[in-house]
């Protein structure tokens, strides 16, 4: 199965001025695309984009070759989306409500049946099936939506802040999940928090205001942070004066007082000691620190 998605200097814009995206250019295969950037960034925007749901106002998308404003079906039948918004009819149970997108997707009798069970499968959710959509937790609506996503068995597959409002052992559990997914398909995980793509992407683009700021392997974002984060040690009183001058990255409560971590183009203070960079640190660099 091909699996090749190109943007090629892609803009949205909503009028009177604002554009949620900006000149963004990407050459995708298959793997897991973590596309971060902070609330406001135009990530959604460019999802929807993707999924064929808006058309650019500037710039291109193919999907193959082909371009997907002008063809969108020939994406559309390789599609899998979970939106940010995915709701449930609570009445129906999971079998029943993944029956009638099935049918919608046209999909229908024995292979629509199999591939229910397939998929529920795949989620983990296979003992659960038969219970009503209001029983569930967060966490296994949103294994739902993956479910949903995963009835035509799609080469590109897009979630778009899937982690949102789950509790710590549920977003684990969608992350292993979505790893599991990868392999031959493209997957492009949009989100703010860092965590969700830490594990699961072999490559991470950062958008801001709606641009592309940086697309690469989360080990060449790490080395763009390398020397600029620090460590050291302040009283409590004066957490709040380091948070005010610097990019405040963690901070953990010690018997010696607050143990700070910074990113900085230099030394923020003369205790301050060098850090080895980790992902979280590369991104608030780029975000806030880097020129």
């Amino acid at each position: 199965m091909s699996v090749e998605l190109v943007l090629q200097s892609v803009g949205f814009d909503y009028g009177r001025g604002h554009r949620a995206v900006d000149g963004v250019d990407m050459r995708l295969g298959a793997g897991v695309l973590g596309l971060l950037g902070p609330n406001g960034a135009g990530k959604s925007t460019l999802m929807r984009i993707l999924a064929t749901l808006a058309k650019p106002s500037a710039g291109q998308v193919t999907w193959n070759g082909h371009d997907i404003a002008r063809e969108p079906n020939r994406l559309r039948a390789v599609l899998g989306y979970l939106p940010q918004d995915f709701g449930v009819y609570d009445a129906l149970d999971a079998r029943e409500f993944l029956g009638f997108l099935a049918a919608v997707k046209g999909l229908a009798g024995k292979a629509a049946r199999a591939r229910i069970d397939a998929c529920l499968e795949r989620v983990g959710l296979a003992d659960t099936g038969d219970r009503r959509l209001g029983q569930f937790s967060g966490g296994m609506r949103q294994r739902v939506g993956i479910a949903q996503a995963l009835l035509n068995d799609p080469a590109l597959l897009i979630v778009d802040e899937p982690t949102v409002g789950l509790d710590p052992d549920e977003r684990m559990r969608f992350q292993h999940l979505i790893t599991d997914l990868a392999g031959d398909r493209l997957v492009i995980l949009s989100t703010h928090i860092v965590s969700d793509v830490e594990a699961s992407a072999s490559a991470i683009a950062v958008m801001a205001a709606g641009q592309l700021r940086f697309h690469g392997t989360p080990g060449e974002l790490i080395a763009r942070a390398a020397g600029h984060v620090w460590e050291w040690t302040v009283p409590e009183a004066q957490l709040a004066t380091v948070r005010g001058a610097h990019t405040l990255v963690a901070s953990l409560r010690t018997p010696d007082g607050i143990r700070v971590r910074v990113v900085s183009e230099g030394a923020p203070d003369a205790h301050a000691q060098p850090a080895a960079p980790g992902l979280q640190d590369a991104y608030a660099w780029l975000l806030n620190g880097a020129h």
